[in-house]
């Protein structure tokens, strides 16, 4: 009986590039016996991509000798991540060679998250799985949930096989919201898309703000330009709760109370009308709705604005007078706004993003090719996507189907079958994502995850918290070992992956794994028998896939200044503050704060938001040593301050908790930390965290304005010693 252990498994620390052969050839099946020490022969290099959620999308060369790895590094050719890996994925190679790795197809033999499973074959695993779909799918296909989202960012392993899949069952729709739908639906309101500027294009910027985004530690490749325009004279600001290792080396930080982002917005907007520093034919001839803005705008002072946001009110004169002197024809310009999706995880995310986005339009920042604002770049790559060819929505074949949001998936899992919900969910299917983990409000994930007559299949790399509530773990490929083809949503390339290495053990792409099971199921559509090399060359339309193979990546068409004449993807071509579904932005305060809940603030004073560890992201790599020795343990940091009015010391470990749940780690007093705010850094495996406990624990499952993401950063706790009265209640 195959019983993988309690706590996650453990990799080495070391150099990634080494031969990993000191592995038991057990362990790889696949493995060359007549690959020689990694010194034989040169290897021969292949082109990879790295798969996972970041805006950067490194090139990647890996050299090869026989089936092992000897050397991976990012391709130093590409332009826009000039070779530099982060240290989370030059240490890839431990992934794929990691001696606790699923090699094999496991069923459980316990109850649900004891971690008891058994080995067994593939046809056994794939028969029985597809005989209990077939059951289940005769009476409500839609009782059937898959559950996904960027494990990979590929196009092929992500939703091509797999999304077919599910059309062709007739399974529940899944709305992938956990990370990016606010702010995705606020820009798409703006400027009609997930479109912005070039990340190279910042480099000529001379007013940088970075605003909610830890670029060091979560967008290295952007972080060089940025580097790039300081050293030329930029003036960088940063704005976020956090003193994070980017604000210490920016000029300014501008540390705003955690869901203000709006109200900060409409001051600066304000300022720029009142001083009339507004490019005035740009909001002419560009912009749709100036009047309703000014209007909206009006009342936000900046003396308002400075009380709502918790910051100095010389401070936001001083960003007021830098922005608005940067408007286009003066010697300030251009200047940059860089967002990224923390700010969009409170009550009012999805406005607030709309309302940053109309700063550039009122100054005329579009006009040069290093101003303007970059949230995502993924819409640029809309005309060349097959994403319709790749998923098959058409096999629904006009069925009725539903849609579950992935962040309410706590709830739903717990939902009874009635008219307005439909059927109860009987069997998940996962790929790509660790919910037990990174969903909200984890304690009621857990238990719709343990609920026994719930079929749940895992496709996975390793024994995860959501791999442990399994009926099947089915072994997936890793990057290193499968086809697949990557947009990106930081700039703008093509980027190829093809297979280094066979794969170890018994793996199976997702892609295969999906095809497999749809010949069980009597699934006989011609498009199920595409292989995946055939749907890495058919997911793109105008891209040359030879000459993508060749370099590694493939430019995608983009201007140098894509809306300095307008020409924004609206209707008008222009960019819109009255949007016609959600009319004309507004701060919208948090669900949880003094202001909104004062009953509840008196409970729990602190606001708490939870962004990612700097070695980890999200859950992945947490269960790589080097790396979590790097980390140490789960921590929350806290404002000196604050913890001397609770009677705590930095190192010990702590409660916090709120009516959700309770969250153990270890206390990091810190100036990182503003009064009033605590941050708990994330995504720790529940396993390897304390008392088996993550900051998740403490979020909730209520929603944002736009897009109906999660609301991660919109949240009240309060802290204690590890042993208070709160800790076990």
């Amino acid at each position: 009986m195959v019983q993988p252990p309690p706590k996650a498994p453990e990799s080495p620390p070391g150099n990634p590039t080494l031969n990993p052969a000191a592995h038991s050839a057990k362990a790889h099946s696949s493995a060359d016996p007549a690959a020689g020490p990694a010194s034989a022969a040169p290897g021969r290099v292949v082109r990879a991509a790295c798969p996972h959620d970041c805006p950067d999308t490194c090139a990647i060369r890996v050299t090869v000798q026989g089936d092992q790895v000897i050397k991976l590094q990012g391709d130093p050719d590409h332009p826009l991540t000039h070779g530099a890996l982060c240290t989370k994925v030059s240490r890839y190679v431990e992934r794929v060679e990691h001696p606790d790795r699923v090699l094999q197809p496991l069923r459980r033999a316990g109850p649900k998250g004891s971690g008891r499973f058994v080995p067994v074959s593939w046809d056994e695993a794939l028969d029985d799985i597809a005989t209990r779909l077939k059951s289940i799918a005769a009476r409500d296909p839609r009782a059937i949930l898959p559950y996904s989202y960027a494990g990979t960012m590929g196009l092929v392993q992500g939703e091509s096989m797999a999304a077919r899949f599910f059309h062709r069952l007739g399974a529940s729709l899944l709305d992938r919201t956990i990370c990016a739908s606010a702010g995705a639906a606020g820009l798409t309101a703006t400027y009609g898309g997930k479109v912005g500027m070039r990340t190279e294009h910042f480099a000529q910027s001379k007013l940088i703000l970075i605003w909610g985004s830890n670029s060091i530690a979560s967008n290295l490749h952007f972080w060089t330009f940025v580097q790039q325009a300081k050293r030329q004279g930029a003036k960088l600001w940063c704005i976020d709760p956090r003193r994070t290792e980017t604000a210490d080396k920016c000029h300014r930080h501008l540390a705003i109370r955690p869901g203000t982002d709006g109200a900060l917005a409409l001051a600066l907007a304000r300022e720029l009308i009142v001083r009339d520093e507004l490019d005035h034919a740009y909001i002419r001839d560009h912009l749709e709705g100036f009047d309703v803005l000014r209007e909206r705008a009006m009342p936000w002072t900046l003396e308002r604005a400075a009380a709502e946001c918790g910051v100095a009110l010389e401070d936001l004169q001083e960003l007021a007078r830098d922005y608005g002197a940067a408007r286009a024809g003066t010697g300030a310009a251009p200047a940059a706004i860089r967002l990224n999706y923390g700010m969009q995880r409170v009550h009012g995310g999805g406005n607030a993003v709309r309302l940053v986005a109309l700063l550039p339009c009122l100054i005329g920042a579009w006009r040069h090719p290093g101003g303007g604002l970059l949230l995502s770049s993924s819409g640029w790559f809309t005309p060349v996507r097959r994403d319709a060819w790749l998923q098959r929505p058409d096999l629904l074949a006009g069925r009725d189907s539903r849609t579950i949001n992935m962040s309410t998936i706590g709830d739903d899992l717990l939902r009874e079958s009635s008219r307005d919900f439909g059927p109860r969910i009987e069997a998940l299917v996962v790929y790509n994502s660790n919910p037990v983990a990174v969903a909200p409000e984890s304690s009621k994930v857990v238990k719709g995850f343990q609920r026994e007559d719930l079929f749940t299949v895992v496709l996975e790399h390793f024994m995860t918290d959501t791999a442990d509530q399994a009926d099947y773990v089915l072994p997936a490929t890793t990057q290193l070992e499968h086809w697949d083809v990557h947009t990106s949503y930081g700039h703008t390339d093509v980027v190829i992956n093809e297979p280094a290495v066979r794969p170890r053990g018994q793996a199976r792409s997702n892609a295969q794994i999906f095809r497999d099971l749809a010949q069980r199921m009597g699934f006989d559509d011609p498009c199920f028998k595409d292989d995946d090399e055939a749907l890495a060359r058919g997911a793109l339309a105008g891209i040359d896939f030879a000459a993508l193979r060749q370099q590694g990546w493939q430019p995608v068409p983009v201007p140098d200044a894509p809306f300095a004449q307008g020409g924004f993807p609206t209707p008008s071509g222009r960019a819109r503050v009255d949007s016609p579904q959600w009319g004309v932005p507004d701060y919208i305060p948090n669900h949880e704060s003094a202001a909104t809940t004062p009953a509840l603030a008196q409970r729990y004073p602190l606001a708490m938001i939870s962004p990612p560890a700097r070695n980890f992201l999200n859950s992945t790599f947490v269960n790589v040593r080097s790396l979590r020795d790097i980390e140490g343990e789960p921590l929350v940091e806290m404002h000196p301050d604050d913890a001397a009015a609770r009677g705590l010391v930095d190192g010990q470990t702590v409660c916090v908790f709120n009516d959700r749940g309770r969250y153990h780690c270890r206390l990091n007093m810190s100036t990182r930390a503003r009064p009033g705010v605590v941050n708990g850094l994330g995504i720790w495996w529940r396993k390897l965290g304390l008392r088996g406990t993550n900051v998740n624990e403490l979020t909730h499952q209520r929603l944002t304005d736009l897009g109906r993401a999660p609301t991660f950063y919109d949240c009240l706790v309060e802290v204690e010693p590890a042993d208070g009265p709160h800790a076990s209640a």
